[in-house]
């Protein structure tokens, strides 16, 4: 019975963090985390990964509803200012305790002109400690979505960045090294424990988070693995040497429904094709002197030639919802009417090109990430296939997401596929960094192909400070439509995002395609 007994409290305690209870969380995608630093990249898995080591101020629930993380109170003092408590006793992973100045230090730094989280502080006057525990935000005017830009902007240490000479974020475009780049220390649930760019990224658990008592999943240590061909990282996950796969290849899913665990859902990430509005010439093309993207027929003969049922079905494998617009449904502002597209008309699109005097005489270059998006290389290809039997002549450029960012950042780019996810579920997110003239802050931020209209700018201006919410719809109808129009961009679809793991692996899939893994639990 001794002996029992004893054996009992020693199997209990290994099930205790800290004790020697291990549970792995072994998981891949076909590219690598781009930085450590949580204010560079603006990128689905770099938010991902930077969120296990840095907690924001807010954070969303299963639900998606603002619950507290760092702060655990607030409250509007007026439309134009906002006052948050502070949680106590919160540390960083190397002891030093959090206070106001950290979080005031992380909003500033977060926009500055090297970050590309400044959509996230869009709207913000000034941030201040009122005391060690208590932070005022002062906004430009009303900011109807405040709460919903904070839940992705982690929070840094003043003192570790200042003593490690970073406390401008990595400027990741210009391929500039810094010590945040490979390097992480934050409040949140998992350290950083090693690091191997393009290899192998580890993290263990922080045995004093704060929120350890309240953690829903049992995963002690994160393993993520970059796998760029699609059928390894099938093969690694039926063979067990990893436990998730944040993107199954489409052509794999049916065999790995029946021998893993699937789940998927849709995301509220819209795939587009942006177009150079702005060179008086267009780069790398046969056309000189002049940028036929300019020409609003050239831009809607290139999206009726896209016909997009076909790449649904042959290159999604029906995982996509196609769209006519530039947000998802899930995201404030959608109408069904705004997600209507086009029609797919080559005949109609030819006689725009012979209107536009390129008749059989239009060259360019599609620029491709080959291992961001679902599918992303095969859909540019087809896209080229397409864009050819209407007479124009695309030249496919695929690259890794390392270094097709930066490019289309540094506008080296005459078309280009990109995706764009809305963190905070509205349409202003959208409208300011992708629709927006280029301008200050996060004004047209992502807005790589030069669109610009004054009437839309004047609109998306607007709806950034107003809080009648039918006034406020109104407007990012009107705004969205305009875009949609003038064929601003090409949107494409909306991804369906599959996760494909092992079958003792229970995790709840999220429309932002991020893996929580303290929620994550392996049985």
């Amino acid at each position: 019975m001794r002996r029992t007994l004893i054996a009992a409290a020693i199997s209990a305690a290994l099930l205790l963090p800290g004790l020697g209870f291990t549970k792995t969380f072994k998981w891949t995608s076909q590219g690598d985390i781009l930085t450590l630093d949580p204010h560079s990249q603006n990128e689905g898995l770099n938010i991902a990964a930077n969120l296990w080591v840095y907690d924001p101020l807010v954070r969303y629930n299963e639900k998606f509803e603002v619950v507290p993380s760092l702060a655990t109170s607030w409250e509007q003092v007026n439309p134009s200012l906002w006052r948050f408590k502070l949680r106590e006793g919160v540390k960083f992973h190397d002891g030093t305790p959090f206070t106001a100045d950290d979080v005031v230090f992380s909003l500033k730094r977060a926009a500055a002109p090297s970050s590309q989280f400044k959509s996230y502080v869009a709207g913000v006057k000034d941030v201040r400690a009122i005391d060690p525990l208590t932070v005022e935000i002062e906004t430009d005017g009303p900011n109807p979505v405040l709460l919903r830009q904070l839940p992705v902007l982690g929070i840094m240490s003043k003192a570790w960045s200042e003593k490690n000479n970073t406390t401008e974020p990595q400027n990741f475009n210009k391929n500039e090294e810094s010590y945040s780049a490979r390097n992480a220390m934050g409040t949140g649930p998992y350290k950083l424990k090693s690091r191997e760019i393009d290899v192998r990224t580890a993290y263990v658990e922080n045995p004093d988070w704060w929120g350890n008592a309240t953690k829903k999943g049992n995963v002690t240590e994160i393993i993520y693995t970059p796998i760029k061909q699609n059928a390894t990282r099938t093969a690694a996950l039926l063979s067990g040497e990893v436990d998730f796969v944040l993107d199954p290849p489409a052509q794999d899913l049916d065999r790995l429904r029946q021998q893993a665990k699937v789940i998927d859902g849709n995301e509220y990430r819209t795939i587009y094709i942006g177009l150079d509005q702005k060179n008086d010439e267009l780069k790398y093309s046969n056309i000189k002197g002049k940028n036929p993207l300019k020409d609003v027929r050239v831009r809607e003969a290139l999206y009726r030639a896209i016909d997009i049922e076909a790449i649904k079905k042959a290159v999604m494998r029906g995982m996509s919802l196609p769209t006519g617009t530039m947000i998802a449904p899930q995201v404030n502002g959608y109408t069904v009417e705004l997600g209507k597209r086009v029609p797919f008309d080559p005949v109609k699109a030819r006689e725009l090109l012979k209107a536009a005097g390129y008749d059989n005489n239009f060259e360019l270059t599609l620029d491709c990430p080959n291992n961001r998006y679902i599918n992303d290389e095969a859909i540019c290809q087809a896209i080229v296939a397409m864009w050819a039997k209407i007479g124009v002549k695309a030249r496919l450029n695929a690259m890794p997401r390392a270094t097709f960012f930066p490019k289309v950042a540094n506008n080296d780019s005459s078309a280009y596929l990109f995706g764009w996810g809305v963190p905070t579920f509205d349409a202003y997110y959208s409208l300011e960094a992708l629709i927006h003239s280029k301008g200050e802050g996060a004004n047209g931020s992502f807005n790589y192909g030069n669109y610009s209209n004054p009437a839309v700018d004047k609109l998306i201006d607007t709806i950034k400070t107003e809080t009648d919410p039918a006034k406020r719809t109104a407007m990012i109808h009107e705004a969205l439509a305009i875009f949609a129009q003038e064929f601003g961009s090409l949107p494409l679809h909306d991804q369906i995002i599959p996760w494909a793991m092992k079958k003792n692996v229970n995790a709840l899939h999220r429309a932002d395609n991020r893996p929580v893994v303290e929620w994550i639990t392996i049985d």
